[in-house]
């Protein structure tokens, strides 16, 4: 059983959608699909604006992420939010209306990271737009209830849609056990980059120091959090003493030189895609005590986002520097070319202003 209905009325929902899909590395189809059906524990969202992540624009020009390959074709986008227009029958009809962020995630409860809390790692992890997984560049998608969650109207669909990134920032700023008066170091001034310093910011750290060899990004991290942005190509990045550090780069000498700026027992963390393996100063992890993690996805973080982002500690719409509709898809994963880009967005569902 689907419940469709609310105050009375019955949701408009089409038989076919518009789906932006991936037909191969380089090919952006625009094309017409049934609307997906809610599973018993699921939500139909009514998708209103979907961010560009690296992954995807990875995916379009390389067509694969390590040992993810795009083999068919597959619908990209995880950074999603939306309206719910039907739930399954074990969902209250109550959730109908509701504006959500989507969390874009499906763990088996069962598995044995699931039950310990890190759902994130699970090894029958579903995650949007990960091969063979289709995402959320289109009308309508599914998602288990539970990973939908609302949000005020006081947000916005854009920001809604980035708390993804968002969640990244706070799983890396937990990972480094930043709290007031802590000290970080980030490497890579992207949208990571970016999200991560406004977390560390919030959670208390008095010293946000952000390096990118970008004159530009850097002058967006001092926008976005940073106490100071350094080009890591004319500044002794090794002579710094911080309490942490978290890499946006996924570059081997930005980890490098991240690496020898960290105090004594201070902790390392490693969110950049960079290459799979690249020689590490141990004898330095060794000799000061330096923990040294990774970050893969998030577990946890909705909650968090959403009361940053509500209470104003953390900005999203301003790091939105392009919109897009969805047959400009390919347009959106080459935004990130464009001088002065942050973040593109897919826009889906128009705004009041372009009603009017």
């Amino acid at each position: 059983m689907i419940h469709t209905t609310v105050s009375g009325e019955k949701p408009d929902i089409p038989a076919t959608m518009q789906a932006s899909v991936l037909m191969k590395q380089g090919v952006i189809d625009v094309q017409e699909r049934p609307v997906p059906t809610c599973a018993h524990d699921e939500v139909l969202v009514r998708v209103a604006s979907v961010g560009v992540c690296g992954s995807d624009a990875h995916y379009y020009r390389e067509g694969r992420i390590g040992s993810f390959v795009v083999e068919s074709p597959i619908v990209l986008g995880h950074e999603a939010s939306g309206l719910i227009v039907a739930v399954g029958g074990g969902v209250s009809p109550d959730r109908v209306g509701q504006r959500v962020s989507i969390e874009p995630q499906r763990p088996d409860p069962t598995s044995d990271e699931s039950r310990r809390g890190v759902y994130n790692l699970c090894p029958h992890m579903e995650f949007y737009a990960t091969p063979p997984i289709d995402g959320a560049l289109c009308e309508y998608v599914t998602i288990q209830s539970s990973f939908a969650h609302k949000v005020s109207d006081a947000i916005s669909d854009d920001a809604a849609a980035l708390f993804e990134p968002l969640s990244v920032g706070i799983a890396s700023a937990r990972k480094a056990a930043i709290t007031g008066g802590s000290s970080v170091l980030i490497a890579g001034a992207g949208p990571v980059g970016l999200v991560t310093a406004q977390v560390a910011r919030a959670f208390g750290a008095t010293e946000v120091i952000v390096s990118d060899i970008a004159e530009g990004r850097r002058a967006n991290a001092l926008r976005f959090g940073a106490t100071q942005a350094i080009d890591p190509a004319a500044e002794d990045v090794r002579a710094l003493r911080v309490d942490s550090f978290v890499d946006a780069s996924g570059a081997p000498r930005a980890v490098v030189d991240g690496i020898h700026a960290v105090a004594p027992a201070g902790r390392v963390v490693l969110v950049g895609m960079g290459g799979d393996e690249y020689a590490l100063p141990v004898s330095v992890i060794q000799n000061r005590e330096l923990l040294l993690t990774g970050v893969f996805r998030y577990a946890n973080t909705w909650p968090t986002a959403l009361s940053l982002v509500r209470s104003g500690a953390i900005d999203l719409d301003s790091m939105v520097t392009a919109r897009f509709a969805l047959p400009d898809v390919e347009k959106a994963l080459n935004a990130d070319r464009e001088p002065g880009s942050i973040k593109a967005v897919v826009t889906l569902t128009p705004t009041q202003e372009e009603l009017s």
